[in-house]
């Protein structure tokens, strides 16, 4: 997933960006087309071949936060886009393009699926370090995977996916903790009931749109009905998540979670300052359920060094600060103020 960058300049590549692309749809694909080009097409191909595998690229880079490796693949998929927006007629002198540009993608999937089979082989591994650790799948399948595995944003995603069909398939027989180092955030909101309301919704969506649309698109219906399974699959293991991973402190951390969003994992002695009754700051972590109402924080917890939390799709943020509304407060209060 890319990072937009914070510079002043990004925001005037990317629409650099769109520009180079819409005109080259105008050229190739709009009613002006057979005016715009000359019988002689062969510099026009190539400037938008060079737009596509040099320009784009270049301007997604100073857009995003790219490494070496996303903006090979992004030059190689503009090989491969370009051969859809140029009609066959012009593109047919640079077909071994085209070809190079699929070439390099397969590498790059091959390589992709070489990481998941090293991921598998290392399951026995991985399984035993996470029974070494303390707490639950959510806070021990990453550091696990990372002692075996180096950190992937493939392997990340795919290990967002396993923990979503986790909870969703294999907790229901677990009941959530209930200990002195425990903490609840949801049950005084409507956090499950709103994940519910949602579930509902989407199954009478798709017992609604997905036999109308059946008739006009078989193939639509179905990745929509895809879609919206695996949607309440994700929902059904977010409340699953939510409900068997509350706030803990114990062993020497702070383990805080918020359904399989968001969690951070950070050690005690990393909290610079606990204040009640703040606002936080625009780019804290909030860790607040949902509710019909919107909720206030309660409490802000900055940390001296920043920590990495995970996010959606395994997605990781240094953050130096997070926000939290918990069902007992004075608890919290007492928790923290112990292990000073």
């Amino acid at each position: 997933m890319f990072v937009m960058r914070q510079t002043r300049y990004a925001k005037w590549a990317f629409a650099f960006l769109f520009l180079v692309l819409i005109s080259n749809l105008l050229v190739y694909r709009s009613p002006f087309s057979s005016t715009v080009i000359p019988e002689d097409s062969f510099w026009l191909v190539a400037g938008s071949l060079v737009d596509f595998a040099v320009v784009i690229p270049l301007l997604l880079l100073l857009s995003f936060r790219l490494t070496f490796k996303h903006l090979l693949a992004v030059m190689a998929t503009g090989l491969i886009a370009v051969r859809f927006i140029i009609p066959a007629l012009y593109f047919e002198p640079f077909a071994p393009l085209f070809y190079l540009g699929i070439a390099f993608e397969l590498f790059i999937l091959a390589a992709e699926l070489a990481l998941l089979g090293l991921l598998l082989i290392h399951i026995p591994k991985i399984r035993r370090s996470m029974s070494q650790q303390a707490g639950s799948p959510l806070f021990t399948l990453f550091p696990a995977v990372h002692e075996n595995v180096k950190p992937n944003p493939l392997i990340h995603v795919v290990l967002s996916e396993a923990l979503a069909f986790y909870y969703a398939f294999f907790t229901w027989k677990k009941r959530p903790p209930e200990d002195p180092a425990s903490i609840t955030l949801h049950k005084n909101t409507s956090s499950i009931a709103f994940t519910i309301m949602l579930i509902h919704a989407i199954v009478i969506e798709t017992l609604g749109i997905h036999w109308w649309l059946h008739d006009k698109s078989a193939v639509l219906s179905i990745v929509l009905l895809i879609l919206n399974v695996y949607s309440v699959i994700y929902f059904i293991g977010d409340i699953q998540a939510t409900r068997l991973n509350p706030l803990t402190i114990k062993d020497g951390n702070l383990n805080v979670s918020l359904g399989l969003n968001k969690r951070i994992s950070a050690p005690l002695e990393s909290i610079a300052a606990v204040r009640w009754g703040v606002k936080p700051e625009a780019d804290a972590l909030e860790f607040v359920a949902k509710d019909f109402e919107e909720p206030e924080p309660q409490v802000v917890i900055d940390f001296n060094v920043p920590q990495q939390a995970v996010l959606f799709f395994g997605k990781t943020r240094p953050i130096s600060q997070i926000a939290l509304k918990v069902d007992d407060p004075e608890k919290l209060k007492s928790l923290l103020n112990s292990v000073k």
